[in-house]
């Protein structure tokens, strides 16, 4: 039994994603979180550690943190291809994108969300330094792993669909976007978190 504890419109939105790539069977357990507009708040239900989402729970096995959760059900289900099995001449390059989204894709768009790129030369070097290997890979294949469509597009995507404002403007990422976020089973995931929310105006 796989139960995914997850907020709609939220970072677990991409394993929800994932989930209907693998196509198995699994319950969602819809959680409150605090956000960061300051709504919301812990769901008791909910066994992350630290209250956030996603939370996997595979029978008595508790998976945290997206990127572990994305490892874990590519290792569960390699028959649906979405991942890299250990042994395997890909699998080194699939954990180096899976690690690279967390550890310098997603902070460093940040830096440019918050606007640090604007006063922080290192933060302005990292932030071109992950642009810069987006469009290699983006200039190599359709899909960030070359021809094939891998849990690393799910994750990498769902990101950069979110941040799409704040990376430069790119015909050839704009089609990779269109490729991976028209996929059936991103429209049935997103038909599971509803109509997305009304994002306050900042004066």
């Amino acid at each position: 039994m796989l139960t995914l504890f997850h907020a709609p419109w939220s970072r677990s939105s991409r394993l929800v994603w994932l989930l209907e790539e693998i196509g198995t069977g699994y319950d969602i357990c819809y959680c409150d979180i605090a956000r960061m507009d300051g709504s919301g708040a812990r769901d008791p239900r909910n066994p992350h550690p630290d209250g956030k989402v996603p939370a996997l729970l595979h029978d008595d096995v508790l998976v945290t943190e997206s990127l572990a959760v994305a490892l874990y059900l590519t290792d569960l289900f390699p028959e649906a291809g979405l991942g890299a099995p250990a042994g395997s001449p890909e699998r080194g390059a699939f954990l180096t994108w899976l690690a690279w989204t967390a550890g310098e894709m997603e902070p460093a768009f940040w830096s440019k969300i918050s606007g640090a790129t604007e006063t922080d030369a290192k933060a302005q070097a990292r932030y071109d330094a992950v642009i810069a290997r987006l469009f290699d890979a983006l200039d190599r294949g359709p899909y960030l792993m070359g021809q094939r469509f891998t849990a690393v597009d799910v994750m990498v995507g769902s990101a950069l669909a979110w941040g799409r404002e704040f990376a430069p403007a790119s015909a050839a990422l704009d089609d990779y976007l269109e490729r991976v976020l028209e996929r059936p089973a991103n429209a049935m995931a997103t038909a599971k978190d509803g109509t997305p929310p009304v994002l306050a105006q900042v004066a």
